[in-house]
């Protein structure tokens, strides 16, 4: 992006006498300091008054994230999807408000790279996959769910070790377990991940 501006500025240069370049001066200032707020640093420009310190302050959230037990007594008080995960007894749960409809063994992280426990929401659904990481790589994933940075729910064809945790963080199912609940989740499903 920032080629294709230069290039763009190059050529005002030449025809508008230098004013490109102001223009590409005033987007990148834009660009960071929208990359700076978001991050939650303002860096000191004429006028900005406030310490890094406070501008940190005013970007956290005001309000708190619900506990996981606050979120799953919400969920079961309405008539929501969503979706349990209990490591300690590696179960996968399909919920609609307070009634079950869906329980399955499944294999979450080992020791070494735990599932991270929370409340998240099923953001992207690939029919098929690859994943890559330290010491794996394997093609054709299938029903694959991210909800959190990496972290998915997928079928897993190449372990038989459900009720065991085995995986590098993500929740492992039969491969036809996670066909079906790929097809019942959408986009946005709550997953809430508890010990």
């Amino acid at each position: 992006m920032i080629k294709t501006h230069r290039m763009e500025a190059h050529s005002d240069r030449q025809e508008n006498g230098g004013g490109g370049w102001r223009r590409i001066n005033r987007i990148a200032i834009a660009l960071i300091l929208s990359v700076s707020v978001f991050n939650g640093f303002l860096p000191p420009f004429p006028g900005n008054t406030r310490s890094q310190s406070e501008t940190k302050v005013l970007a956290q959230p005001t309000k708190p994230s619900p506990t996981i037990t606050q979120t799953i007594r919400n969920l079961k008080q309405s008539n929501q999807r969503w979706i349990e995960i209990r490591l300690k007894q590696q179960r996968l749960i399909a919920w609609e408000g307070n009634q079950p409809i869906y329980g399955v063994r499944i294999s979450t992280g080992k020791p070494s790279t735990p599932t991270p426990t929370g409340v998240f929401a099923v953001q992207t659904k690939l029919r098929v996959t690859r994943m890559r990481g330290t010491g794996y790589d394997i093609p054709d994933v299938p029903y694959t769910m991210y909800y959190h940075r990496g972290y998915a729910i997928h079928g897993a064809y190449w372990h038989n070790r459900f009720g065991t945790p085995v995986s590098h963080g993500c929740i492992n199912l039969r491969p036809q377990q996670a066909r079906w609940l790929f097809s019942w989740a959408k986009v946005g499903t709550p997953i809430v991940v508890r010990e």
